[in-house]
């Protein structure tokens, strides 16, 4: 799982400036780089999981996903935004960074939960968090995620 993060999934000074335009920004990304067909899909299902309740974490980042039968392989982006954006989160904080999983339906039990687990773990160290917020190259942050995604 550690080479899910590559340096074309991560996306610096993004201008998504609303949870909506963020959660569109990933499911356009996602069919771009041909993991998906149907980028309204996976819009819906990123909004079906944010109406559950909010992805956003603490420390400025969000963890939005999106489980559903459109997307073919499971991956992960990143998104580091120009200016924070307003979203629900554990610390009332704005996010300034957004890790999404795209998970195929069939995956949801499985890949899904490691994923979520490990990027939540790597998201509640303070030096963790400091060093993907400090960090504006796309192949370090790649780098940096699939680090904390393969730790163990």
């Amino acid at each position: 799982m550690s080479d899910i993060v590559t340096e074309s999934h991560v996306f610096v000074d993004c201008k998504a400036a609303t949870i909506d335009e963020v959660l569109s920004f990933f499911a356009e990304k996602t069919v771009e780089l041909g993991f998906a067909d149907d980028a309204n899909a996976i819009f819906e299902a990123f909004k079906a999981r944010e109406a559950e309740g909010t992805t956003g974490m603490t420390g400025g980042f969000a963890i939005p996903h999106a489980k559903t039968a459109a997307v073919k392989d499971a991956t992960v982006l990143v998104a580091k935004f120009a200016a924070d954006v307003e979203w629900p989160s554990m610390d009332d904080a704005p996010i300034k960074c957004a890790i999404a999983l795209l998970i195929p339906a069939a995956e949801a039990g499985s890949t899904h939960l490691r994923l979520l687990s490990k990027i939540a773990v790597m998201l509640m160290d303070a030096h963790k968090r400091e060093e993907l917020l400090a960090e504006n190259d796309p192949a370090k942050l790649a780098a940096l995620v699939s680090e904390g995604i393969s730790e163990e």
